[in-house]
């Protein structure tokens, strides 16, 4: 069975959630990214051989140490929408000289889309950025 392409209302709905995210990581702020999530979101990733997972604020404290990424170019790769869960792949360059390409499961609850869980996998160092 094929899958139909989301429709452009959820799937916009869905970027502006993203792009919330998206948005804290280029002004370095976690309380900025934090509205993309539900307050009990998991992230989950190998940073080098040592896997990271837990709680979704290990996530805003790195990005609020790391700082700004002025430079952080982000690419929607895929929205699959079913009902109101969602999944989506995004390709992140360039974040402070990392790239990660970050897997979310999305759940519309009250009529907004948030973020679950994010997966991510962090590549190799001198693969930032999409050239």
């Amino acid at each position: 069975m094929k899958n139909a392409p989301a429709p452009e209302t959820e799937a916009a709905a869905i970027r502006r959630t993203i792009q919330t995210y998206i948005g804290g990581g280029i002004s370095g702020r976690g309380s900025e990214m934090k509205p993309a999530f539900v307050s009990d979101a998991t992230i989950h990733g190998y940073i080098g051989p040592d896997l990271l997972g837990g709680h979704i604020q290990q996530l805003f404290d790195w990005n609020d140490q790391n700082g700004p990424a002025p430079d952080l170019k982000a690419e929607i790769i895929g929205i699959d929408v079913a009902g109101t869960s969602a999944i989506a792949r995004v390709e992140l360059y360039n974040w402070t000289g990392y790239r990660f390409t970050d897997m979310y499961t999305l759940l519309k609850a009250d009529g907004e889309w948030k973020i679950v869980s994010k997966v991510f996998y962090l590549h190799p160092e001198g693969d930032a950025t999409d050239e």
